[in-house]
C-alpha cells in the first residue's frame, strides 16, 4: 500500500483501433456569446444507418474545433482570450474533428484553430489544412522535448502541445510490490502466484486475434526493432521501413519467446475486451496500459497498485512506447488567421493557460513548469513514461502500418516464424505505402 496526493482522477480513455483515443466526459452547453463568453456546440453522433451532418463553422470571431470531451476545459482558456482581446470565441465539439476539419477547411467554412492529436499532423499537412506556427525555439524551451518533437513535422512546428500520454506498467502490489528493471523481472515477480494457481498470468500485454502494434511497441523497441527510421534532421523517414531489418527480426524473435509457444506470457486470448477486467479482478500481477485504465484500477485495487514506465528486456535498450501529444493547430483557410496565431502563440502559450488546462483535464502537462507543481504521482509517472517514449510517427504512411503489423504480432505470438512473418509484413506495408 502507498500514500499519494490525488486531486482528481485521470479522465477515462478507451482505445479504438489500437491508437485512436476517445475521452469520456461532457462538453459544455450552448448559448449566445459576449466578448467574455464562448459557445460550445457539439455535433451529435449519428443514429444507426444515418450519416452525421457536416460540421458547420459558428458565427464567432474566432472558432476552435475539438473533440467534444475537450470542449469544457478548452473553453476556460478561450474565455480568457476572448475577454482580453474584446472578441467572441466559439469552441465547438466535433465528433470526428480530423476528417470534418479537412473537408470544411477545403471548403472555406472550417475553424480558425483545431485542437487535436499530434499524429493527425501528417495528414493535415498533406491536405494543406494547417499552417506552421510562428514560434521561436525560445518560445518552446519550456516544453517537454518529446512533446515538441511530436508536434514537429518535416522540421516545422505545427502544434503547440499542452498534454502528453503513453502506456506504462501497472502492478498489483499484492503480487508485484517492487519497481522492476526489466520485463523479465516483471514476469518473475508474478510467476510464483501463477504456479500456485492464484493468478492466470504474471503480465497482461493485450494483443487479441488481430494483434495490437500499439501495445507491443515498448518491447519491440527495447529489443532493437523499429518501424520508421529518422533522417539527418530527425524527421521520420517513410522510405526507411525497418520491419525486415536484422534488428527488427531479432526483436520479433525475442517477443516470440514470450508468446504461446515460448513462455506463454503474451497470449492472443488477451484483447481490448478483457485485459482490464483480468487485471482489476486480481487475475494478473501486472499489465501494460495507459491513463484510460486508471479510474478502473483505482476503484478495484484502492491504493494497492503501482505504476512505472514499461521496462525493457534485460540487457537490451530501454523500452520506447509510442507517446502522444495533444496540441493546438492553426487552420490554413481560417477566416481569422491573425487571431488564430495570436491565440496559439500568446493565448495558450503561457503558464497560466497551461495550468488551467491541466487542472481541468488532469492530464500530464507538456509545459515543464506546470509539471513541476503536480503532486499526483500517477500523472507524473505517465509524464515520465511519455518523455521516455518516442512520438508516434505522424506520417500518412502510418495508416498502412497498424493493421498488418498487428496481425504479424498476433501470428508471432501464436507461433509463426518471426523472420518469415516480418519479411512478409514489410512487403505488404511497403506495397501499400507505394500505392498511397
Amino acid at each position: 500500500m502507498r500514500t499519494r496526493t490525488t486531486r482528481t482522477t485521470v479522465r477515462s480513455f478507451a482505445v479504438v483501433a489500437s491508437v485512436s483515443f476517445l475521452l469520456t466526459g461532457c462538453s459544455g452547453g450552448g448559448g449566445e456569446t459576449t466578448s467574455a463568453d464562448t459557445t460550445a456546440t457539439t455535433a451529435a453522433a449519428p443514429a444507426a444507418g444515418e450519416s452525421a451532418a457536416p460540421a458547420v463553422r459558428g458565427d464567432e470571431d474566432l472558432i476552435i474545433w475539438a473533440e467534444p470531451p475537450r470542449v469544457e476545459y478548452i473553453q476556460k482558456i478561450a474565455d480568457v482570450f476572448a475577454e482580453e482581446n474584446g472578441i467572441t470565441v466559439g469552441v465547438q465539439g466535433i465528433v470526428n474533428p480530423r476528417q470534418e476539419f479537412i473537408t470544411a477547411n477545403s471548403a472555406g467554412n472550417g475553424p480558425d484553430v483545431i485542437a487535436g492529436a499530434h499524429d493527425w499532423i501528417g495528414q493535415l499537412v498533406q491536405n494543406g489544412a494547417v499552417d506552421p506556427l510562428q514560434l521561436s525555439p525560445d518560445d518552446l524551451a519550456g516544453y517537454s522535448e518529446t512533446a515538441v518533437d511530436a508536434s514537429t513535422y518535416e522540421s516545422q512546428l505545427y502544434a503547440l502541445p499542452y498534454m502528453v500520454e503513453s502506456v506504462a506498467l501497472y502492478c498489483n502490489t499484492e503480487y508485484a510490490p517492487d519497481t522492476y528493471a526489466s520485463i523479465e523481472d516483471v514476469v518473475a515477480a508474478g510467476q510464483p502466484a501463477v504456479d500456485a494457481g492464484t493468478l492466470d498470468l504474471p503480465l497482461i500485454l493485450q494483443q487479441g486475434e488481430l494483434g495490437d502494434a500499439y501495445h507491443m511497441q515498448p518491447l519491440f523497441t527495447s529489443a532493437g526493432g523499429y518501424i520508421f527510421g529518422r533522417d539527418a534532421e530527425g524527421n521520420y523517414d517513410p522510405t526507411d521501413l525497418g520491419l525486415n531489418k536484422p534488428e527488427s527480426i531479432a526483436a520479433a524473435e525475442k517477443i516470440a519467446s514470450l508468446g504461446e509457444t515460448g513462455a506463454d506470457t503474451i497470449r492472443r486470448s488477451i484483447s481490448s475486451d478483457n485485459y482490464l477486467s483480468l487485471f482489476t479482478e486480481g487475475r494478473a500481477a501486472c499489465m501494460v496500459s495507459g491513463p484510460w485504465a486508471l479510474p478502473d484500477v483505482q476503484e478495484a485495487l484502492g491504493e494497492n497498485y503501482s505504476i512505472q514506465p514499461v521496462p525493457g528486456f534485460a540487457g537490451m535498450q530501454p523500452a520506447q512506447p509510442f507517446m502522444g501529444s495533444q496540441g493546438f493547430m492553426v487552420a490554413s483557410s481560417g477566416e481569422n488567421k491573425a487571431f488564430a496565431q495570436e491565440f496559439v502563440a500568446n493565448g495558450v502559450n503561457n503558464e497560466e493557460a497551461m495550468q488551467i488546462l491541466f487542472e481541468a483535464s488532469n492530464q500530464p502537462p507538456a509545459m515543464v513548469s506546470v509539471r513541476e507543481g503536480v503532486t499526483d504521482e500517477d500523472v507524473l509517472t505517465f509524464a515520465t513514461a511519455a518523455d521516455q517514449g518516442a512520438p508516434m510517427p505522424a506520417l500518412p504512411a502510418m495508416a498502412e502500418v497498424f493493421a498488418p503489423l498487428g496481425q504479424a504480432w498476433s501470428a508471432i505470438v501464436g507461433g509463426a516464424d518471426p523472420t518469415e512473418t516480418m519479411n512478409q509484413t514489410s512487403e505488404t506495408i511497403s506495397q501499400a505505402i507505394a500505392g498511397q
